[in-house]
């Protein structure tokens, strides 16, 4: 007897639907379009070294007392100034040869820059052992840009005789030392970071086409985000600076990158759910729409919370960062995804994502660590805790308080070199005098408080205007007077920043006076004092803020406070191993003042944007199979696509260590490590492992709270 086996239904494809003529249209217009802005903002994003100012004077508030002081110094010279030291030394004593050379240099480095210097250069001065001399070049100019070239043309000239060590130092060596580490910044930050980039997306996506297509649309959004602060920054609407600079192209680079994983991955999904790539990226489109918004929505509003900062530089860097992530948004919600449309399964070569094809994600790697932490929740949880508490104890070595001149490049430095000879041969604040102007009835009074100060060089006379040398009458102008005085300690040290301190606590006591200290000294320290004012007024709003959008978006209360916890507790771990590795590996003194705002600013609104990649499928996922199924799916099919965004974001920070300067080796640094943190341990353990152990309640108040969908 034959047994005829019932035949299994055929599953049957759904019909495609069919290709309009408008389905085409709607992608090939968005194309042109950011064809045609990039093309006109093109040409302007090349020119924003042009416009920047990299002065700290520039950056005071106007309440700062060496900002009024230097608003009175014209008065009393022709025009502002930036000193230049040109130092020579030979270790076994100058030589007439020497002597004379020194003389030479001084005539042509007058005739040189006829019109371009205040005044005549003036020395030589020689030192007390006979081994060294210095002039002393006052440049009419004070951008870092317009310095370079005139201290390089000095230090050629110098630099001629065998056995004669010359070096340009004071502020103008300094700041042409600053402008040359941000020469060619776009060009080699792009370079390192667009390939590192390359890298992890070739091995993400395991195709030769969709890196490039991703790295083409952030680069479009470069662009436009570079030609927009350029005609800003002209316009004089906000100031840019180097820093600012490089931090816009790695926040649009990493950002944008970050949105186009999330955006991609949701669109592989619905390809194997559409047979056609227009309904699969409509769908696709719909559900990355709210957290990439989101995600960038918080970047942009914690950035612009820095308009509060009383630092100009901090000011800048608010709307330049906000420009550059808005740049970034449009880019991945409408280039990208016409892109993508027209490309369709094609993008996804050689292994494209079929109809029907199932998803190997809830199986994998994070389909594992998923269910580990659905088994293990408190502990897993607990333990991480721990681990984090006990990484914060670094903050101990952390030391914020500023990083002196000798101490503020990754690579040596002409103008580092020249200001430690100076400090061996003559006092250490020598060319860069700290500024007194009081009522000039007073002045007597004021020099007698002044000499009192241990760090003040002796003797102190008051300012005339002429020559030194020359004898002439105490300057007066609109009745006040001003006295130049020399510190003993390097100008820029936390002991340069203690005589400032003592100097105006003396001087401000003297009655009827109404003394200002300013000048170079005056102007690093008021600087530091006002970032650590920043960070206690900016901190905590950007808190605030992050948590209102996190309520807005999850519709909870609990929730978005759980994250907002483990995201300060990411932040204050990452301090922690910065404090224990910037001491101990890579042998900084410090770190700026301005450094924990910045660090913070980046690290939340960025370590808050994965949370936010989770809890928003997670919300999803709970509405579908309950809140402890959803949980662990949602960081099952997240895991793949947020740690993937997670090292794009830490690589491309880390790039921003191609350039000589401690502060953004650090940021580098702290950022990359922090990003990787938040997206390893925080987002894969500990917020997953909270959430299950709460329960559904981390839903108070909505309806998924009570178990409704």
């Amino acid at each position: 007897m034959t047994t005829i086996r019932e035949k299994e239904p055929t599953r049957l494809e759904p019909p495609a639907p069919r290709v309009t003529a408008w389905r085409w249209l709607v992608p090939a217009l968005l194309i042109l379009a950011w064809l045609v802005a990039g093309g006109a903002l093109g040409p302007l994003s090349g020119k924003t070294n042009e416009v920047q100012k990299n002065d700290n004077s520039a950056f005071l508030p106007q309440s700062a007392e060496s900002t009024k002081v230097q608003e009175l110094i014209p008065r009393f010279t022709t025009s502002q100034s930036s000193a230049g030291i040109v130092l020579y030394v030979r270790p076994g004593g100058l030589t007439d040869a020497d002597k004379a050379k020194i003389q030479d240099d001084k005539a042509a480095i007058g005739g040189h820059f006829d019109g371009q210097l205040v005044g005549a250069p003036l020395g030589p001065v020689w030192s007390k052992d006979g081994k060294a001399a210095e002039i002393l070049v006052q440049f009419s100019a004070s951008d870092p840009t317009k310095l370079g070239d005139g201290v390089q043309w000095i230090r050629n000239q110098a630099g001629t005789s065998p056995g004669l060590e010359t070096h340009v130092a004071g502020p103008a060596g300094l700041y042409a030392d600053f402008g040359n580490s941000f020469k060619g910044i776009d060009g080699r930050l792009l370079l390192v970071s667009g390939l590192i980039v390359l890298v992890i997306l070739i091995l993400v996506y395991r195709s030769p086409i969709l890196p490039f297509v991703v790295l083409g649309s952030a680069a479009f959004a470069s662009t436009i985000a570079n030609g927009a602060v350029y005609l800003l920054a002209k316009h004089g609407v906000i100031t840019l600076n180097g820093q600012s600079q490089g931090i816009l192209n790695v926040l649009v680079l990493g950002a944008g990158t970050d949105y186009a994983l999330l955006l991609v991955s949701r669109y592989r999904e619905e390809l194997r759910r559409y047979p056609s790539r227009f309904e699969a990226m409509k769908v696709a489109w719909r559900a990355a729409f709210a957290p990439i918004v989101a995600s960038g929505g918080t970047v942009i509003v914690a950035l612009m919370c820095l308009l509060l900062s009383d630092l100009k530089s901090n000011q800048g860097l608010g709307p330049v960062g906000s420009i550059g992530i808005a740049a970034a948004l449009l880019a991945m919600l409408t280039l990208l995804p016409a892109i993508l449309t027209l490309v369709g399964r094609v993008a996804f070569w050689p292994f494209r994502p079929t109809y029907g094809s199932h998803p190997a994600e809830e199986h994998g790697l994070w389909g594992r660590v998923s269910r580990v932490v659905g088994r293990r929740a408190r502990w897993v949880w607990v333990v991480v805790t721990l681990i984090l508490l006990a990484m914060s104890a670094g903050l101990v070595r952390l030391n914020p308080n500023g990083v002196p001149l000798d101490k503020s490049f990754t690579t040596t430095q002409d103008s580092v070199v020249g200001q430690r000879v100076l400090a061996e041969h003559f006092d250490a604040g020598t060319g860069t005098p700290t500024v007194i102007i009081a009522t000039a009835g007073s002045l007597d009074d004021v020099i007698a408080a002044a000499g009192q100060v241990p760090g003040v060089g002796k003797p102190i006379v008051p300012y005339t205007g002429a020559p030194p040398g020359v004898p002439a009458p105490t300057k007066v102008v609109d009745g006040l007077a001003r006295v130049d005085v020399t510190l003993t300690v390097a100008p820029d040290t936390p002991a340069g920043h203690d005589v400032i301190k003592a100097l105006r606590t003396r001087v401000h006591a003297v009655p009827a006076a109404d003394a200002r200290v300013g000048g170079f000294s005056a102007i690093n320290l008021d600087v530091q004092d006002t970032a650590k004012r920043d960070r206690n007024v900016i901190i905590p709003l950007v808190l605030v803020v992050v948590f209102m959008i996190l309520v807005l978006l999850l519709r909870a209360v609990l929730a978005p406070l759980v994250l907002i916890l483990t995201v300060v507790l990411s932040f204050v771990a990452t301090l922690g191993a910065s404090g224990l590795i910037f001491r101990g590996v890579f042998g900084f003194v410090g770190t700026d003042s301005a450094f924990p705002l910045f660090a913070f600013v980046f690290l939340v609104a960025l370590g808050v944007d994965y949370n936010i990649f989770l809890m928003t499928r997670v919300r999803e996922e709970a509405g579908k199979r309950g809140h402890r199924a959803g949980t662990l799916t949602g960081l099952a099919v997240t895991g793949g696509v947020i740690t993937s965004a997670g090292l794009v974001l830490a690589s491309t920070f880390a790039a921003l260590s191609v350039l000589p300067l401690v502060f953004l080796a650090e940021l580098a640094f702290t950022v990359a490590f922090g990003v990787l943190l938040d997206t390893l341990v925080v987002r894969t353990l500990l917020v997953p492992a909270l959430t299950v152990d709460i329960g559904r309640i981390s839903w108070w108040p909505s309806r998924l709270s009570r178990g409704e969908p």
